[in-house]
């Protein structure tokens, strides 16, 4: 099996160093009379790099992008004449440099910040390129400016929540940050924060996500036409990356809104040499609901000494700092952290020493930490390598202490028993990314990682006085060791003016308990001009994903458990194709994007619990026989027009699909609707800028509701107990869901910088959409006559919920 498993990651390997190998014999032979400009481009005032700066030399028309780091490569042919370079970006002023084409030479830019009265008017971009003339498909970008400025729940921008405003990603319930992208579930997005992934993105049961926006650069979704370099999910890349900190000065900003505060610190270290950010954000729940929670119990009459502290909160930190060791190297060292927990706590009244106490708690939450070191290796080829650690882990918890007499007048004695269940799974990784640009038709990049992933679905451990109860799993050797190894090579070719390709190929390896599974994954993206603003696109892609998320409900409970394909379990895998239609538009001196895609995808070995399962009592060896394994099917169409620039901005998107499931032990293996599955969804997105310091947002949605299981009958058998005679799976559908969000925003200008008072209504018609159904039981008279009908009551968990938040940056 080693010997198997070497040899597939040999031939992976070979394929990965051929592709650029052979085009670096053409960019050699091409070389002859070339010459080529490199670089960085970063913001003049903060020293941040700008992903995605369109840098052209206008005379030929040739081009290039700056990738995810900033940097720039671009070959034209050596003349010695005197010639110009241009380096432009959405919300920056544009930056000519004259150069001579005599020699290859680095040349950075540091564009300057739109003044403040163009900055009311264009909002700073993410992204340079059109969208007809790129290759990608169902790729979205959305300005931070614009996350920022949609209205949220309690005031709190949500990252997540505004990738479910994109068409083709839906929201798992009322409030929840879940991501079901293209008919998939949750586990099936890859979320990397700085490169690396993030397993649990939710605080507060699935209502806000773990990402501060404060502390972002540049936030993409991927939901298809995947490129060669990503691997390990389904359905979508969620890519997200942390400011780099100020290299020129020290700044702020923070908030303080009804349940949470944040603040974020930037600065150099040292100027233009290194520099640090630092974010933080912690919820008050736990404080403000203290004092109502205990005027409800005085309302029982439970005296203050017997009453129990009950509380919630979470918090996150997310840190980063960045050191320039040379015009060729740079290091950066981040990391992040967040937990959520729940605690109750009882302790008797104490009588002669005697007490029984009681605590009660339950927490989850995510470490990450990354190293990451850029390299350019020559004016051609750029090198980024990452060595990084995520951990989740969720544990529950119960301690008792029972202190008493067995008589009158004997002494004291000590009871206790303390039970702790924990599940987590850890990760390290090793990954090594190359750029290479040989000439301005061909941009490749190639590379590899290694994951070492260490699984823990379930351990237990028990303490007693009793000497006899005593259990401890977490010190067994129980945990499952997984070993992920991944190469790819593509190439995003410009074959002709109106044909351009992107090409790759991505072959992993999975290997866990002497058990191989490789995975040989092409993806193909093309577009063909039609004119100059009209593009037509057609990709591929087939992935595989060597994890499993255990799950009973879709809030990111943190009970959801992450286990690893076995032999018994297989890897999950997928293929998504995907045709569609782009064009920019410009209407009344105003520029539009628009996007039209429909796309088919079928996935096999998904798993779900068989019936009446979950995770209690799972552990690390019984998981494998609480699943069963199916395959689904996911297709439909969106559109979406998008709006970044003028004083009005934002986007309206519409989709329609249709997600089925088939396992042979549920429904009777019958094809059944995804619980998610949602023939109708719209969502529309406005944000307006009246002044300099007034701005109207404001978001609306509509969505089929979600099907559900509901029980056909009710019936009372001889041993009287109750049963229930469930219908076909998910064959009643909820009443449709839609809901409006305003969002008014006033910025004052202070002496030390400025001030933004929020005020927000979430759900602003107070639409009673369902949340769940459940059973109440009618009765008949002492005749048999019937009184009242059974019936299904539905319950709706937000109404009107208005909200002020206090914003500052300095």
């Amino acid at each position: 099996m080693i010997l198997h498993f070497r040899s597939a990651i040999g031939l992976g390997v070979l394929g990965c160093l051929l592709t650029p190998a052979v085009h670096a014999q053409q960019a050699a032979k091409a070389s002859v009379g070339r010459v080529t400009f490199s670089g960085y481009v970063r913001d003049a005032a903060t020293g941040e790099n700008l992903i995605g700066v369109a840098v052209v030399h206008p005379s030929s028309g040739q081009g290039t992008a700056t990738n995810t780091y900033g940097f720039y490569s671009l070959t034209l042919p050596a003349s010695g004449d005197t010639t110009r370079l241009l380096a432009s970006y959405l919300g920056y002023q544009r930056q000519v440099v004259p150069v001579r084409l005599d020699k290859s030479q680095a040349l950075n830019f540091r564009l300057q910040s739109a003044t403040s009265e163009l900055q009311s008017v264009e909002i700073v971009g993410t992204q340079q390129e059109k969208l007809a003339e790129s290759t990608r498909m169902g790729t979205m970008n959305i300005p931070l400016n614009q996350i920022k400025a949609v209205p949220a729940l309690f005031g709190e921008r949500d990252v997540l929540k505004v990738m479910q405003l994109l068409p083709g990603v839906q929201a798992g319930g009322e409030g929840q940050t879940g991501l079901y992208v293209r008919g998939g579930s949750p586990d099936q997005n890859l979320i990397l924060l700085d490169g690396t992934p993030v397993y649990n993105a939710s605080h507060l049961f699935g209502f806000f996500s773990v990402f501060n926006a404060d502390a972002l650069n540049n936030v993409e979704l991927v939901k298809g036409g995947f490129p060669a370099r990503y691997g390990g999910r389904l359905s979508s890349v969620l890519d997200i990356s942390m400011k780099e900190g100020n290299m020129q000065k020290f700044h702020g900003e923070g908030g303080v809104g009804l349940i949470a505060s944040r603040l974020t610190l930037e600065g150099p270290i040292k100027k233009d040499t290194a520099s640090f950010i630092i974010s933080a954000r912690r919820t008050y729940i736990d404080l403000l609901a203290r004092p109502l929670i205990n005027l409800a119990m005085a309302a029982e009459g439970i005296p203050y000494n017997e009453r129990p502290t009950v509380g919630y909160f979470f918090h996150d930190v997310n840190a980063k700092v960045n050191w320039k060791l040379s015009q060729r190297d740079r290091l950066y060292l981040s990391a992040y952290t967040g937990r959520d927990k729940f605690y109750a706590r009882y302790k008797s009244p104490v009588e002669d020493g005697q007490y029984n106490q009681e605590k009660d708690g339950l927490g989850w939450g995510n470490i990450t930490s990354a190293l990451r070191w850029n390299h350019v290796v020559n004016d051609r080829l750029f090198a980024n390598t990452h060595l990084t650690f995520s951990r989740y882990q969720f544990d529950v918890g119960i301690e008792q202490t029972n202190r008493f007499r067995r008589n009158p007048g004997e002494p004291l004695q000590t009871e206790k028993f303390a039970l702790l269940y924990a599940s987590n799974i850890r990760d390290w990784t090793l990954k090594t990314d190359f750029d290479y640009l040989p000439l301005p038709n061909h941009y490749v990049r190639f590379g590899g990682q290694y994951i070492f992933h260490q699984f823990r679905p379930g351990a237990m451990q028990i303490k007693s006085s009793d000497p006899d109860a005593n259990l401890d799993q977490f010190n067994k050797e129980s945990r499952t060791l997984g070993h992920e190894v991944g190469v790819y090579a593509e190439d995003d070719y410009k074959v002709t003016e109106r044909l351009k390709v992107n090409a790759g190929l991505r072959v992993n390896g999975f290997a866990v308990d002497g058990k191989l599974f490789p995975s040989v994954e092409p993806r193909l993206a093309a577009r063909f001009l039609l004119t100059e603003d009209w593009a037509l696109k057609g990709s591929y892609a087939r992935t595989s994903q060597f994890i499993h998320l255990l799950t009973n409900s879709g809030i990111g409970l943190p009970t959801d458990l992450w286990v690893p394909a076995t032999a018994k379990v297989k890897p999950q895998k997928a293929q998504q194709v995907a045709l569609g239609a782009a064009r920019n538009l410009r209407f009344k001196d105003e520029d539009y994007e628009l996007s039209l895609e429909a796309y088919y995808k079928p996935m096999q070995r998904l798993i779900e619990y068989r019936e009446g399962a979950n995770f209690l009592g799972t552990t690390d060896n019984n998981w494998q026989d609480k699943v069963t394994s199916g395959k689904g099917w996911a297709y439909g169409a969106e559109v979406f027009v998008q709006k970044k620039t003028g004083r009005t901005t934002g986007w309206v998107g519409y989709t329609l699909s249709w997600s089925k499931r088939q396992f042979e032990e549920l429904n009777q293996g019958r094809v059944y609707p995804y619980k998610y599955d949602r023939r109708h969804d719209a969502k529309v997105v406005i944000i307006h800028d009246f002044n300099d310091h007034l701005r109207l947002s404001g978001t609306w949605v509509y969505g089929t509701g979600n099907a559900v299981t509901l029980s056909r009958g009710r019936y009372v058998l001889g041993d009287y107990q109750q049963y229930d005679d469930y219908g076909p799976r998910n064959s009643y559908r909820m009443r449709a869901y839609h809901r409006m969000d305003l969002d008014l925003s006033y910025t004052k200008k202070k002496k030390w910088g400025e001030m933004i008072n929020s005020v927000s209504l979430y759900n602003a018609y107070s639409r009673a959409n369902p949340y769940f159904l459940y059973f109440q039981q009618g009765y008949t008279d002492m005749n048999g006559n019937v009184e009242k009908k059974s019936t299904y009551k539905q319950i709706s968990l937000f109404p009107i919920i208005p909200s002020f938040s206090k914003s500052f940056r300095f």
